[in-house]
């Protein structure tokens, strides 16, 4: 049998992560890796050069954790996410007087192509704490999901994008099965429910060094200003190393 979170479990979901959001909820934010909100968003406005009026799309917004940060800044944010439940909580997050617009819908990231609707209509967009990108497979997701990112900017629109760190994830994380073919970290944990049940499951997340990113980039059209160390809390622009966790790529769509 299939273990919980493993692809080929399918389960009538479309990405293997939608059970475990559904189980995790609202306690997904309790997580230590969600508290640096705030000097997040502090680092991602300065770095996209972000002005209130502005239209940001988050992909894999989760819970809407920076979304509805960046709306009380007077942002105009649109989030997508796979999971129902991660989006059911972001909607009863929104506040009414924010002076910026947040919004939220259900969408396969895989799926950014066809929502047509988006194309060219985003001063910028964030794609951060591996939402969509890094919990894609092996099989050419990730660059589906930043295309559809690319196509979704107008000319000249930028993006805050972060990634596992490959060299730290060789390193350092003892628990976790590294595939270096794929380039996969694969880990079993135990995610608690609000309620305080356990679920042990799979969990699998790409990984990747700056050339890669780089290379990736280039691919789908965008021109890379930087690629950062970076970690939950602080994402700072600092050089690329091996000592922690994440890489930040920052990039801007090219010009017509």
């Amino acid at each position: 049998m299939a273990a919980a979170g493993d692809p080929a479990a399918g389960g009538g979901h479309d990405h293997w992560f939608e059970p475990l959001a559904a189980h995790l909820g609202r306690s997904y934010l309790r997580y230590s890796f969600t508290k640096g909100t705030v000097a997040e968003v502090d680092t991602i406005v300065e770095l996209l050069g972000l002005q209130p009026g502005m239209r940001v799309l988050d992909v894999g917004c989760g819970p809407g954790r920076h979304a509805h940060e960046l709306a009380g800044r007077g942002i105009d944010v649109h989030g997508v996410d796979i999971s129902d439940r991660f989006i059911a909580i972001a909607r009863d997050e929104i506040d009414p007087d924010a002076p910026g617009l947040a919004s939220f819908e259900r969408l396969d990231a895989r799926h950014l192509l066809d929502a047509v609707r988006f194309y060219g209509g985003f001063d910028a967009a964030i794609c951060l704490c591996q939402g969509a990108f890094g919990l894609m497979t092996a099989d050419g997701d990730d660059e589906l999901v930043l295309v559809g990112i690319a196509r979704a900017l107008r000319p000249g629109g930028r993006l805050a994008l972060s990634a596992f760190n490959a060299y730290f994830s060789v390193k350092y994380h003892d628990e976790a099965d590294f595939d270096a073919a794929a380039g996969i970290s694969a880990e079993r944990t135990e995610l608690r429910s609000d309620d305080g049940d356990v679920l042990e499951a799979d969990l699998w997340t790409a990984c990747y060094t700056p050339r890669e990113l780089r290379l990736l980039a280039r691919h789908v059209g965008l021109h890379v200003d930087r690629i950062a160390s970076a970690e939950a809390g602080t994402y700072a622009p600092n050089p690329p190393s091996t000592e922690t966790p994440e890489y930040l790529l920052v990039a801007t769509r090219h010009q017509r």
